[in-house]
């Protein structure tokens, strides 16, 4: 008797002192280009709500969608486009009554100065960088505006597939390619590359990044309360820091 009490009062110890990390963890899938943004304001709630723990993910949209579709843990997930984030909307995957716009961004072909002035001249280039189109939304974005221009079939066989949009930028500062397409915030951190020119707008749809609570995320607390911040006024100044538009 004295044994099983013995025990139980272990088990309960135990349990109370897992229980606490347990139920504060969140878990983040955000697309690659927020990593700087969601690092800061990630830690910035840490701060203010110490008994909350992150698990953060950065990767293409597409490739953390997939990710969700398959059982991976998640609470919230950010998108660098609107299309994966209907994706998970059509399979029920995503909280339908928490899905809101965190912000905006545009796209930019980054390089070294004099190496082109405008999407024209990407013909006179030899490799040029972009995120593949079927899972990195700034890929897919490049492609449609090439196409629109033009240009897909003239520039196809120097294109260098990324595996996300700071893969991309990675070769562009590395040297291994002439230039690439990446976000305007992307290439405002870049140490060597600089904004050769601004992809024209009316050739690719607006850069819009959903999030939404997963159906996961929508039972759990922690995530509910880090969405709804996400969405205040500390996000918006802090994405207004490093180059994002909130309209």
């Amino acid at each position: 008797m004295h044994s099983l009490k013995k025990s139980m009062l272990t088990l309960i110890c135990c349990t109370l002192f897992v229980s606490p990390a347990l139920a504060g963890e969140v878990n983040l899938f955000v697309a690659a280009s927020l990593k700087e943004v969601v690092n800061e304001l990630s830690d910035s709630y840490s701060h203010k709500h110490p008994s909350v723990k992150f698990v953060k993910n950065y990767a293409a949209s597409g490739q953390l969608a997939k990710q969700i579709e398959n059982g991976a843990p998640s609470d919230l997930y950010v998108s660098a486009n609107v299309e994966w984030m209907n994706y998970l909307k059509a399979k029920k995957l995503v909280d339908p009554g928490r899905i809101g716009t965190f912000t905006y961004n545009t796209l930019v072909f980054a390089g070294t100065p004099g190496k082109a002035t405008s999407l024209r001249d990407l013909v006179k280039l030899d490799r040029i960088a972009i995120g593949s189109p079927k899972s990195v939304p700034a890929g897919e974005y490049a492609a449609e505006a090439l196409k629109k221009a033009g240009l897909d079939k003239q520039i196809e066989k120097k294109l260098v597939m990324a595996k996300d949009v700071r893969e991309c930028l990675m070769y562009v500062e590395r040297g291994e390619v002439d230039g690439g397409f990446v976000y305007r915030t992307d290439a405002l951190q870049a140490k060597k590359a600089r904004i050769l020119f601004t992809v024209p707008q009316e050739l690719y749809p607006r850069v819009v990044y959903p999030m939404a609570l997963t159906a996961a995320g929508g039972r759990n607390k922690e995530a509910a309360d880090f969405f709804a911040f996400l969405m205040g006024g500390e996000a918006k100044a802090v994405l207004a820091k490093y180059g994002f538009a909130s309209h």
